[in-house]
This record gives structure tokens, sequence and C-alpha cells, in this order.
């Protein structure tokens, strides 16, 4: 096969070298170029793979035989590391197995025992609802959410081990974490271990911190800033904040639900606020300044003579803050016709006296409605 390297060279030992020779020079090459120490770097990741597959055909005494005597035309076409036809194979599956599987004692001393991680689970996620006041959020607000978590055990770093100690391989599934079985006398069934649950590895001395788990529960009390004009509803991610992983795996994340109390005046779409405000048929009719509340206070604003019932006024940025940009939406003032129920003599004759000039002087809708309804009886 044209291109590839001898497999001795690739290794750097002899041909004749011992199986001790190209197993010590395999684990040498194998943690120089393993991804996890070589991140983002494309030819270390070809590298590795090139020792994994020097190594998976000079380990086994058939392929090596084979090799010698035919070269790179003893592998074309054979079947790597069971991985079936065609030649593919997971470089990671020959270094699991020749390091002591995921958790091996080989993965914590040179990766903090995280290494590959295979093993490694990511913490679960969690969620807090948080309400906030009508002020708070049209202000913004800090929040201080107090939780408890899982997190890594200070004692072992999250090995499970007694302090000085170290994971084992698995010795039933060798550290892989799952054990292949015969099903109908041809057919292979992976299932996970039984012995190390498929953690392919397992304590010997437990740490007494976290009884060998891993992770401790933790009260922590985190500080979260909600930014002015939030809406109801929204969920904020806080990453890393959730439970802590196992066997040395990342942190879940922190989900964090706002609910935002109902203002007793106010109701909002989208950056605008509304408000309802009742007036006098007099205010409508002749003008006036009227008191409209704000979230800032009382603002007077002036009402035009003639205004319509359910007429909107709106009051430029005196909404809520985009959340994105910090620009202010509007303030839109509904007015409301507010008919008395009970009436002084003194109102209620004024009134009749008003009724009557408008029976001889309608209005222009009132007039417009007349004339029609009075054609519509003459036909």
């Amino acid at each position: 096969m044209a291109g590839k390297r001898d497999y001795y060279e690739v290794l750097g030992v002899a041909k004749g070298a011992p199986a001790d020779d190209i197993k010590k020079s395999y684990r040498k090459l194998a943690l120089k170029f393993h991804p996890d120490r070589n991140p983002g770097d494309k030819s270390a990741e070809e590298s590795f793979k090139e020792v994994a597959e020097a190594y998976e055909v000079l380990s086994d005494d058939q392929k090596r035989q084979r090799y010698d005597q035919y070269g790179h035309a003893a592998t074309q076409g054979a079947s790597v590391a069971g991985a079936g036809a065609g030649g593919a194979h997971d470089p990671f599956d020959i270094f699991e197995q020749v390091f002591g599987g995921r958790g091996g004692a080989i993965f914590d001393e040179f990766f903090g025992g995280g290494g590959r991680q295979g093993n490694a689970r990511r913490g679960s996620h969690l969620r807090v609802d948080v309400t906030l006041t009508f002020a708070e959020m049209a202000k913004g607000a800090k929040k201080t959410i107090s939780l408890r978590r899982h997190e890594t055990c200070t004692a072992c770093t999250g090995s499970g081990a007694k302090p000085g100690t170290s994971r084992k391989p698995c010795q039933q599934c060798g550290g892989l974490g799952q054990v292949r079985q015969v099903a109908f006398g041809f057919m292979q069934v992976a299932s996970t271990c039984p012995r190390c649950r498929g953690e392919g590895s397992s304590v010997e001395h437990p740490c007494g911190t976290c009884r060998g788990s891993g992770r401790e529960v933790k009260k922590r009390e985190i500080d979260v800033q909600f930014p002015a004009g939030i809406d109801d509803g929204t969920q904020m991610r806080l990453q890393g904040q959730g439970e802590g992983g196992a066997m040395g795996g990342p942190a879940g994340d922190l989900f964090v639900v706002v609910r935002v109390e109902p203002h007793a005046l106010f109701r909002r779409e989208e950056d605008d606020l509304h408000i309802n405000v009742p007036v006098s048929f007099s205010d409508l009719a002749l003008g006036a300044v009227v008191e409209i509340p704000t979230l800032e206070g009382p603002e007077k604003a002036k009402i035009r003579a003639g205004t319509q019932n359910n007429e909107q006024l709106r009051l430029r940025d005196r909404g809520l803050p985009n959340v994105h940009d910090g620009r202010r939406g509007d303030l839109v003032v509904t007015v409301e016709v507010e008919v008395p129920k009970k009436l002084s003599s003194r109102q209620e004759e004024l009134l009749k006296e008003f009724r009557d000039i408008e029976e001889k002087h309608p209005g222009p809708k009132r007039k417009s409605f007349l004339d029609r309804l009075s054609d519509l009886f003459k036909r």
C-alpha cells in the first residue's frame, strides 16, 4: 500500500523488537499525540491514528507474522480492531485497552482523571423559577439564588477513590465498560458490564468524603443579573452552574425561568406599556390636562377638546427598555368616558338642558345617522 510508513518505523522500534518494547513505545507515542493533549492539532490526531494502527498490527502475533512476510498488503481490506470490513477502526479502542480503560490509573496520571472521558458523564441540568416584581423587571434587578447541587468531590477530585489511591480497571470488561456475549451462535451483543456498571473501572478504597461517588452535595448562592425589560417566561441559561459531572465529566447548566408579577395599572405589549385612564365627558368635550401615571411617577398630559371615547394618546419613551439595545417603548393611554351613576339635582338640570340643545343641534355623526334613518323610513 503506497504512502504508508513502515509500522516498526512508526513505533520507533527494530523489526525483531520484543512485545514489551513495542507496548512501551506505543504508550509513549500515544500519550504524546493524544488529541486531548493536542486540541485542534490535526497533525497530532493523524499521528495518533497512525501509531494506534501500527500497534494494533504489531501487538498481535498472527497479524505481525503476516505483516513481516507481506508488509502492508497483509492488512489491506482486513478488519482492524474488530471494526468490520474496509479496515475502519477507532484508534481509541486499542488506546483504552493498553491503558487500562477510560478510567484507568494512566489516565488519572496524565489527564487528571479525565483522559478521553469516555466514561465521564455530564451533570444534570437544573432549573429554578425566579419571580420579579413589575418594578424590578422595568429597572433591572440582581437576585441571589440559593440551591443545593452535586459538585465534584474536593477530596478525591471526582475519582471516587481515597486520596493516595486510584481507580482500577474492571477485570471483567478490561476497562471498556461493556461486555460482549454471543447470541444465536453467531452474533455478538454488547451490554453494560454488570461488575462496573459501565464505569470501566472500580474503587477498592472509596473516598471517605463522597463514599466513592466522586461527587458531594453543596449549598451554593449564585448572583444573577436580570436586565431591564426582561419578559415574563424568559429562560436564562447559566453554563456550568448545574449538577457536577460524574467521573470528571463537565457540569450541567442552570436554567433560570423568569416570572414577572402583573401590575395593577399597566399591561405590557412588547416594549410598550398600555393603561386605561377614566375621564369625564366634559374633559373630552372641553379639553383638559390630566395626570397620567408612568414608571417614573405622575406626568401631566393634555387632552384636546373633542377627544373621543377610547381614543389613544401616546407618550413617547415612557415604556419599557428593550433588553437588546436599551431603547424604550411608549406609554399608550386609552381615555375612557366615565358615566356617573348618580347625579346631583344641579348636574341633572344642566345635562337635560345640554340634551335639549343637542336635539336641536346634533353632532355630525348623530346627524348623519338620523338622516340615513329618515331616508330608510321614507322608502
